[in-house]
């Protein structure tokens, strides 16, 4: 399996207005990080998880040419927004995208894109097929298990994915001891680092670091970075071995 990153940064602590912050001034690409998303090719397939507002630039630069399905965390707008332009995909292949997701993020669909879901739907609007999907209940996708992970955003449940020996976790504040087990022996994990200070709803640096020790994969990568995390050479340094810093247009290949 190949795994792509799209994107690995968040809206949170992002400014609306110019910034002359040394992560916004950095000439090192790894520090331009679009919204969190990840694109996964295998047995011939590609599946992306989460469609944020960037998700058609995402596409248009990794030249992605074919969407099989998406599979969704939760409903945040920086999750979900792009949704919109699966409709490129739907006119080139000539069907329709599964969205797998839970009930609570699914009705969060048909309100935000209600137009795709209505009785008399206008000609070209987005084509979906809502598969729900349940925490802790694996199913096969493409001739691969995929197991959905429940892992808590402050008071909201959000959805990891195992594949096998990776597991990729966004948005996670806290995670159950049934989640734990269900991560034990995920050789390569991705999992979300907001910054070092304390927030309500997602995990920090030393958070994420207690959490990756926990699991003890062979090799985790950090994603869903903030704007006031810092650049990405100045963090790597701070990082035990078998800990990085994701990047967008990184690329992982799993055996």
């Amino acid at each position: 399996m190949r795994v792509t990153f799209l994107g690995t940064g968040t809206s949170q602590g992002v400014p609306v207005i110019a910034c002359h912050c040394p992560v916004c001034q950095s000439s090192d690409k790894k520090d331009n990080r679009l919204r969190s998303s990840i694109l996964l090719e295998y047995n011939g397939h590609t599946v992306v998880v989460d469609t944020g507002p960037d998700f058609r630039y995402q596409m248009l630069r990794q030249r992605v040419d074919r969407l099989d399905a998406v599979l969704m965390t939760h409903s945040h707008k920086d999750h979900v927004a792009g949704l919109d332009d699966v409709r490129a995909y739907n006119y080139q292949q000539q069907q329709s995208i599964p969205i797998y997701a839970n009930k609570a993020t699914h009705d969060a669909l048909r309100k935000e894109f209600y137009y795709a879901f209505s009785e008399h739907r206008y000609p070209g609007v987005p084509q979906l097929e809502l598969e729900e999907i349940h925490a802790a209940e694996a199913f096969e996708l493409y001739g691969e298990l995929i197991l959905p992970i429940e892992v808590m955003h402050f008071k909201m449940p959000v959805l990891g994915f195992r594949i096998g020996d990776f597991a990729y976790i966004t948005d996670a504040k806290t995670i159950s001891d049934l989640s734990f087990e269900l991560l034990a022996g995920v050789k390569v994990l991705v999992l979300n680092a907001l910054q070092k200070e304390p927030h309500i709803s997602h995990l920090t640096l030393e958070e994420a670091l207690e959490v990756a020790k926990r699991i003890a994969p062979e090799k985790t990568y950090l994603t869903h970075i903030s704007h006031r995390f810092g650049k990405h050479e100045d963090i790597q340094k701070e990082l035990p071995d078998g800990v990085y810093v994701a990047f967008d247009n990184m690329v992982i290949e799993l055996d």
